[in-house]
């Protein structure tokens, strides 16, 4: 247990921020999830009407240190390519 008042401070800013962290990581896989149902359902229009949502959330959660900035690259790029190869309009 703490013993400090700066050490008590610091347990409730961590709580705060792994609280605020992981709604953010939750928040950036439900929108990654939306992209991959418009794909699966072979909706190319949707697919990229959910990507460009996405986007932003992805570089969001990257830009805060949620995630490694390769992994918001990497999954923005795999996910581009798959809507790139359905067929359709």
């Amino acid at each position: 247990m703490a013993n400090t008042a700066s050490a008590r401070k610091r347990i409730r800013q961590t709580a705060t921020r792994t609280a605020r962290n992981q709604a953010r990581k939750s928040r950036m896989r439900t929108f990654v999830k939306k992209v991959e149902l418009a794909i699966a359902s072979g909706d190319k229009a949707a697919a990229q009407t959910a990507l460009r949502a996405a986007q932003p959330e992805m570089q969001r959660a990257r830009g805060k240190g949620v995630v490694h900035a390769n992994t918001v690259a990497r999954k923005l790029s795999r996910l581009s390519s798959r809507i790139k190869a359905l067929p359709g309009a």
